[in-house]
């Protein structure tokens, strides 16, 4: 700011030939004349003096102890006039004087004051320094003060100092909170835009959400998005986002925020980017419940939301597909999506968007679709789906993120009765057998798994299955040999994919693959000796399922499909105990079953 040293020191202080009544205004100590007439001169040559430190700083500081009211007020309209400038971490020695100020019974004071401190408060040193010298305190006092400009200096200085995470849990213990919430209903846009953002800022933890929360900010932040002013909207949709993170908020939300996904329905047709943005990322967070996911379909989400997927403007088009991504869980919303004739769309963007984060959520997405889709699958084949796909796992530009992702949904493809064939026979095989010698842990899995979800279909792709037994790349036989070593260091769950795998092709009927797994020089070998590492002693009550008379055929079921939860959320992961049981089990079935073969 332009300010001259006469706007900023009183004229009582600038010029002796003027003097006071004394009735009015006391006498300067030669002290404080001296200091007024110092930073006169050095307030002329302010961009090349550091007013935080040394003759400056003792300066100001004598100013600012002084009785006399103007000097005071000149102290903190200094302060505030050099922070704007230089917002340099600083030492106690400079905040103590400002802090003194903070507590003047001037209003005027206090607010030069709280604004210096507000720009200094930028500074992540200064924000913590500020707090451990107790400045959060005369501040929450002059956030309740009727004075507007009081308002909007403390409440903007509470704002930057909840950007340090240090500072979250003091605030929040301070009773800050309450009157945050309330100066965000203010009239004046500077006061709502700071309290706003201070709200913003305490939304970061889970302890501190819950905290809002308490203090009633939520039904005050979904009263903001109605509001005209961008920055409003952006800062409340930004909170909600983050309060939507967890269950409990997304519950209170549901149960008492009734006009919450109207509100942001029609905020995502805003003309401002970055409010689209993040109001989709909040309805994402929403669509994590299937009632919210079920109600922004309803309420005509999909209207506004698919649009933006065609955006040119990369994170719209992420955010919107992220959102698409959760509400195509809900089988209720299938048919919407698939009605509004986005699909084609949705699949050509796998190929065409260069962005991972858009790959993966679109593939996501059409998994979803597809799995809860219990009528006529064509439309996906028609959109080219398989061929989009394909063409991703050979791009050696795609990410083990999106590849992963398409592995994920290939897994669901192979066992939809019309989709299988398009896997079987689509060359996804040959692409897959590779992936099983990953150094991405997640890669291997995955494609280990994909393809025991190809064999339980062995007896429909025996053809393909047979092509690819011993390519690329040494092919099937190489994959599950390898994984069927006797070696303590094999993974118990890729060693317990492979006897699954095996399993499931002897139960294919198919001859070719029947005998290209039992004349195998080291498959059934190694099979039979990890059957008898646990192998049952008589009368033990295990009876294997090819045992006598008790082979029914071959079986559906998939056993490692399981993420370690249950469809409540309940933790199933397997100790190590339960896994090699199982791996020495499916071992035995392997064995049981081979005794039953003719070959």
């Amino acid at each position: 700011m332009g300010a001259t040293c006469s706007s900023i020191l009183p004229s009582s202080c600038c010029r002796q030939d003027e003097g006071l009544n004394r009735e009015e205004e006391p006498l300067l100590a030669d002290k404080e004349r001296r200091a007024v007439n110092m930073l006169v001169e050095l307030f002329e040559r302010r961009s090349t003096v550091s007013f935080y430190e040394g003759e400056p700083l003792s300066a100001l500081s004598t100013l600012a102890y002084s009785d006399i009211y103007h000097l005071q007020l000149s102290a903190a309209t200094v302060f505030s006039e050099i922070s704007e400038m230089d917002t340099r971490p600083v030492a106690r020695e400079a905040l103590e004087p400002i802090l003194y100020m903070l507590q003047s019974p001037h209003i005027d004071v206090q607010n030069g004051a709280s604004a210096a401190l507000g720009n200094l408060a930028v500074n992540v040193e200064n924000k913590l320094l500020i707090m451990r010298m107790g400045g959060l305190e005369p501040l929450i006092r002059q956030m309740l003060s009727p004075n507007i400009d009081a308002q909007v200096n403390s409440v903007g200085c509470i704002t930057n100092l909840a950007t340090a995470d240090e500072n979250k849990t003091p605030i929040a213990k301070s009773g800050a909170l309450l009157p945050l919430t309330r100066l965000a209903r203010s009239r004046d846009l500077r006061v709502q835009r700071n309290a706003a953002g201070a709200l913003l800022n305490m939304t970061h933890s889970a302890e501190h959400r819950q905290q809002l929360i308490g203090a009633g900010a939520v039904p005050v932040l979904v009263e903001l998005l109605g509001l005209d002013d961008p920055e409003l909207q952006y800062y409340a949709t930004t909170a909600l986002s983050n309060i939507a993170v967890d269950d409990s908020g997304r519950q209170l939300l549901w149960n008492t925020q009734h006009a919450l996904i109207d509100a942001l329905i029609r905020l995502v047709d805003t003309s401002t980017i970055k409010v689209q943005c993040q109001t989709l990322l909040t309805l994402r967070n929403l669509a994590s419940d299937d009632q919210f996911q079920v109600q922004i379909v309803e309420k005509g989400g999909l209207d506004s939301l698919l649009p933006l997927l065609q955006s040119a403007y990369d994170p719209l088009v992420i955010s919107a597909s992220a959102c698409l991504r959760n509400l195509s869980i809900h089988p209720d919303n299938e048919k919407p999506i698939l009605d509004s004739g986005i699909l084609t769309c949705l699949v050509s963007l796998i190929t065409q968007s260069g962005n991972e984060e858009v790959q993966c959520h679109l593939i996501s997405a059409l998994r979803n679709l597809v799995a809860n889709n219990n009528a006529d699958n064509t439309p996906f084949v028609e959109a080219g789906l398989f061929e989009n796909i394909k063409e991703v796992m050979e791009n050696p530009a795609s990410s083990d993120l999106v590849i992963g992702e398409v592995i994920a949904a290939l897994n669901v493809f192979a066992i939809n009765e019309l989709l299988a064939p398009y896997v079987l026979n689509g060359g996804f095989i040959e692409l897959l057998i590779p992936l099983t010698r990953s150094s991405v842990p997640e890669l291997q899995y995955n494609a280990c798994v994909a393809l025991s979800s190809i064999a339980g279909k062995a007896g429909e792709a025996s053809e393909s299955l047979v092509r690819t037994w011993d390519r690329p790349e040494g092919g099937l036989q190489s994959y599950l040999a390898a994984f069927l070593v006797i070696d303590e260091g094999m993974d118990p769950m890729l060693r317990s994919i492979a006897l699954w795998t095996v399993l499931l092709l002897l139960e294919s009927e198919s001859p070719d693959l029947i005998r290209l797994v039992t004349s195998h020089p080291s498959i059934i070998r190694n099979v039979q000796k990890i059957a008898a590492a646990n192998a049952p002693s008589d009368g033990d009550p295990r009876n294997s399922a090819y045992t006598g008379d008790s082979f029914a055929g071959p079986r559906s079921s998939r056993v490692f499909e399981s993420d370690g939860y249950d469809q409540d959320g309940e933790n199933t992961e397997e100790n190590d105990d339960d896994v090699y049981t199982r791996m020495v089990n499916l071992a035995q079935d392997v064995v049981s079953l081979v005794n039953t073969l003719e070959y």
